[in-house]
């Protein structure tokens, strides 16, 4: 066998172990961490990850300086060993060398762009940052990066996020999947289980663990105190928008309120670090905007915007861009579509249901119109437009709503029954009540005090309501309902482009309607995906489920799993398939992966929702280039006319004009209702032209023409701001830069996957295809190494779907492997590959890289040895408490030089690289092979200055990104930033040669070489 090490003493003769050194204890190689101290080491073993680290105790056990021993020349692989051997060690770094310390345990591969928002924060002490990004470009994984390299470095102890319950448990997954950072969950929930398992007289909260809170539920006055004073030292707000009075009514405003007194609180900590995230910072209001800077500077509450200095001051706390702003940028590594296609779908009312929205109307007037006094009037206002809207909906929502009693009703005055109304029946911009708005507002005004007569219905106004419902009954399914007929040749369409739909209704009856009949009229006598009938099994063509408020957020989750996620059994999700869903999804929830196109069934009366819809798919992350969003609406209906001429129509046209969401200005509700109030209100005549409701001397139509003009203003004044307020601390150039660093550092994704079907595949592994995975593969893992197969049940379970999929994703579901250098599967394979590179002892087959190799190849005209190198440094990191804080890196680098070893001839790094493609053209005699190598190992001490004169050189390059990245500690406008001092990077150890590749050209006829070298 080859010795992986030999023992070896310190240069110095001492027993002290630097951190980064290698030592030999308990049986095996160890790296020495940092914390360790002459009386206890925390060592990592070579190879091996942080869930191996152990601690010794050198006065009671035997530890030896160790040295990597170099390789055997006997030990020979073929032309993809050395590439195998280097993707196989940088793998298994947790600590690379790089201007980033977190960015290699962390399974997500940034793009560049998302790398703006980390390098802003790390040019500050205290990292105060509104990232402001559009919808969908990234802002949870741009946040999540400045999380993990805070924490990574020390200058955050633990974290907390604050956002709403039902994102609590996606932000959880979405920190341990990507991040690998382990929160525990803070809800109405899960307080009693955290308060049961804590020590007497302590708080739920430590500083120094890791958190994700629900907003509301920590705001109220019996836990807020409490986790103030134990907040830990970094603090996420998602959609901080909502965190900020403005000038709304009744308790949406209150709760805002509360909300800002908690962020105002955790705020006046200068120690903390805060991060706000909105795709909405600016909502057209000053002044809740200027609250939102004030907590990250209390200067840019009061300081001029209009100034140099003001501006420069926003820009060090401030990113927001457009995707039109980062496809200029960065061009290719946008990743998100490149387009949204856009389109209307009409359909026309059968008879019977116009004639029902007719009586609806009719019926409507009467019961306003005979109201006594101003309240009544507005609960039977509220409760005559929630059954409008219910119709205009579906059927099944007129039934519940007919059915159910108005909430509004409960109303003491008229105020409050405009904003009890408004909630339930409307759309109003940022209402964080849209996870359980989805219910039937009601219209039956049953007995109460507000509207005494309503307990006095008599028989013909009861017989009058029951016909309603009857006749609503009467309209369900496609034959009369031309509204459900429509979506179901729209899907039909979709699904035959290949696209996976999203539908988003308005209520949850409406929801459950038209699953029931997609379904129904999807399956019905349906095709296989493959063309063939359906078979016995009884399994569906296409998949098509319903996610609604009834569901908490779990639910929700499992339920869309279920659509998109191989069962128990291992049977593959459906290609086909149809999501039914309220708007309780339309904000937070990543559903890219699985759904590219957005069909909004019922109109919302508010554009900003439209676009979260859409935005589910139109997103980073998502895969095809060009998703689409049908809107359906009723062409003879006039409020669809109404809420399309008022509102989503201009927004679209500002939207494509600018490349801007602009919110609708406040006054939009209040023209909505003026022009609904000339619709149901004008009298009995059945015709209701929209011409006449929008002629310019009427006063909805002045009203309309007057909220356009300022929501036009808003849109200038947006996109004036946005460009005085464009991201320029920060520039492409240096993002460009570290990018480089960083993927030198660590490899690409590409070189992930590669690795680990190459490594597999020869290790006899057999790969097959993923469905709809052009870069992921499965994988019958039977004939694998038994220590492998080991691996493999013990960490996807011994039941696992097999064969085993392998996803070109950040995450995968539970059982499966995600092909990204943090999975456990493939760090296991990593780790395997590496130690059997290191035992000779292994069958040759179960040896897919080795640590030499002679290799005759077109790639070179002249011999050329290529180097395998690991450097360990040691970087000495100054936080912002003046403590400098040890920490490991290690680099694995291939150095490669042409001739013999006694004169050679240095190669460029990037030419050493491409060695690892070339192929072998000839074969090579063994014996002249490991003479070829001996030699070469004979003269590897002679080389050794070269090498370590190389890792000097790599220490100081690694010095300068680090003080580039944190701006070498000065702000962008040149002045003296943190006094942070003594930042270092020293090289540990001497380098340790891992392999050893020759390369010959290929003789010719005449016994030589192509460029006349002797053979």
């Amino acid at each position: 066998m080859t010795p992986p090490t030999t023992a070896a003493p310190a240069r110095d003769g001492s027993r002290e172990f630097a951190v980064g050194s290698l030592v030999h204890a308990r049986g095996r190689e160890w790296v020495v961490l940092p914390d360790s101290t002459p009386e206890l080491l925390r060592l990592r073993p070579l190879g091996g990850t942080d869930d191996d680290i152990a601690g010794v105790l050198p006065a009671l056990e035997a530890v030896e300086h160790a040295r990597f021993a170099p390789p055997s020349a006997s030990d020979l692989g073929d032309q993809q060993a050395a590439g195998l051997l280097r993707s196989a060690l940088r793998i298994g770094f947790r600590s690379s060398a790089g201007p980033f310390r977190s960015l290699a345990g962390i399974s997500v591969e940034p793009r560049p762009y998302q790398l703006v928002p980390l390098l802003m924060a790390l040019r500050q002490d205290t990292v105060r940052l509104l990232i402001g990004d559009d919808v969908g470009i990234g802002k949870t994984v741009e946040s999540g990066l400045i999380a993990a390299e805070l924490l990574a470095q020390g200058d955050a102890r633990g974290l907390v996020v604050l956002c709403s319950p039902a994102l609590a448990e996606q932000w959880r997954a979405e920190l341990r999947g990507k991040f690998g950072i382990d929160a525990e969950l803070v809800l109405a929930s899960t307080i009693g289980r955290l308060e049961r398992s804590r020590l007497y007289g302590h708080s739920v909260f430590r500083p120094d663990r890791n958190y994700v809170v629900s907003t509301d539920f920590i705001k109220s006055p019996r836990h807020r105190d409490d986790f103030i004073k134990n907040c830990p030292d970094l603090v996420i707000v998602d959609e901080a928008h909502t965190c900020v009075a403005d000038t709304g009514q009744g308790g949406t405003r209150q709760q805002r309120q509360q909300r800002y007194t908690l962020l105002r609180a955790l705020a006046d900590d200068p120690a903390r670090h805060m991060l706000l995230v909105t795709a909405t910072p600016h909502s057209g209001k000053e002044e809740p905007f200027r609250n939102l800077l004030g907590l990250l500077d209390e200067r840019l509450e009061t300081i001029s915007l209009d100034r140099q200095a003001g501006r420069d001051l926003l820009a060090r706390h401030f990113v927001q861009r457009r995707r039109a702003d980062i496809r200029d940028d960065f061009r290719d590594d946008a990743n998100f579509p490149s387009d949204r296609h856009s389109r209307e779908d009409d359909y026309t009312l059968h008879a019977d249901y116009r004639r029902l929205l007719e009586e609806v109307l009719s019926y409507a007037r009467e019961t306003v119109r005979s109201a006594d006094g101003a309240l009544q009037q507005r609960i039977r206002w509220w409760s005559a437009l929630a059954l409008l809207r219910a119709l205009g909906s579906s059927p099944a929502a007129v039934r519940k709503t007919l059915h159910t009693r108005a909430g509004v009703q409960d109303a003491d005055s008229v105020s409050e029954a405009d904003a009890i109304g408004s909630r339930t029946v409307t759309d109003p911009a940022d209402d964080e009540a849209s996870e359980s708005a989805d219910a039937a507002p009601g219209a039956l005004l049953a007995p109460g005090t507000a509207d005494s007569d309503a307990a006095a219905l008599d028989e013909e106004d009861k017989a009058r309501l029951l016909s309603m419902a009857a006749k609503a009954e009467a309209l369900k399914g496609p034959a009369k309902d031309r509204k459900l007929k429509q979506l179901i040749d729209t899907v039909r369409e979709l699904l035959a482009e290949g696209y996976n739909p999203i539908v988003f209704c308005r209520f949850i009856s409406t929801a459950e309607y038209v699953k029931a009949h997609l379904d129904a009229a999807l399956n019905k006598g349906a095709k296989s995906a493959k063309g063939g009938a359906k078979k016995s099994t009884g399994k569906k063509a296409y998949a098509v489920e319903a996610v609604t408020g009834e569901l908490s957020p779990d639910q929700r989750v499992a339920r869309i799993a279920a659509l998109t996620e191989e069962d128990e059994d291992g049977e593959a999700p459906p290609e086909r398939r149809v999501l039914v869903a309220t708007d309780c999804l339309s904000e937070g929830v990543n559903l890219q992966e699985s759904f590219d196109a957005v069909v909004h069934y019922d109109l919302a009366w508010n554009p900003t929702r439209h676009e979260q819809r859409e935005g589910r798919v139109d997103r980073f992350g998502q895969r095809r280039d060009v998703v689409k969003a049908v809107t359906l609406y009723g062409a003879d209906n006039a409020i669809d006319g109404i809420v399309l001429d008022v509102l989503l129509r201009k927004h679209a046209r500002i939207r494509k004009a600018t490349g801007i969401s602009v919110p609708v200005p406040d006054s939009s509700e209040n023209v909505m209702q003026a022009v609904l109030e000339g619709l149901i209100l004008r009298g009995e005549r059945p015709q209701y032209e929209q011409e006449g409701l929008f002629a310019v001397e009427s006063p909805a139509g002045k009203q309309t023409a007057d909220l356009h003009d300022a929501w036009q203003s808003a849109a200038e004044r947006e996109t004036a701001s946005r460009s005085r307020y464009a991201q320029n601390a920060v520039k492409r150039e240096e993002v460009a830069q570290e990018v480089a660093e960083v993927r030198t550092s660590l490899g690409t994704g590409e070189e992930v996957r590669r690795f680990a079907r190459h490594a597999l595949t020869a290790l006899r592994g057999v790969a097959g295809p993923l469905p709809a995975e052009p870069n992921g593969f499965t994988l019958n893992s039977e004939a694998l190494p038994a220590p492998l197969r080991d691996a493999f049940s013990t960490l996807l379970g011994p039941r696992h779907p097999r064969p085993v999929a392998f996803h070109d994703t950040p995450t995968a579901p539970r059982g499966e492997v995600a092909l990204t250098r943090t999975d456990p599967v493939v760090a296991a394979v990593a780790r395997f590959v590496l130690d059997a590179a290191l035992d000779d002892r292994l069958d040759p087959w179960q040896r897919p890289a080795r640590r030499c190799g002679v290799v005759r190849t077109t790639a070179v005209a002249r011999r050329t040895t290529l180097l395998l190198v690991r450097y360990r440094f040691q970087l000495s990191l100054p936080g912002r408490d003046g403590v400098l804080r040890q920490q490991l890196a290690e680099d694995a680098r291939l150095l490669a030089f042409r001739g013999s070893a006694a004169n050679p001839d240095w190669l460029p790094e990037d030419k050493a690289v491409s060695l690892l493609e070339a192929r072998a053209a000839q074969n090579t005699d063994r014996a002249f092979a490991e003479q070829r190598v001996e030699a070469i190992l004979g003269s590897l001490e002679s080389l050794m200055p070269v090498l370590e004169e190389r890792g000097e050189q790599l220490a100081a390059r690694l010095l300068d990104s680090h003080r580039r990245v944190r701006g070498a500690f000065r702000d962008v406008r040149g002045a003296s930033g943190p006094g942070r001092r003594g930042l270092r990077v020293d090289v540990q150890g001497r380098p340790d040669v891992l392999g050893v590749y020759h390369y010959l050209p290929v003789p010719v006829l005449d016994g030589t070489t192509t460029n006349g070298e002797a053979r």
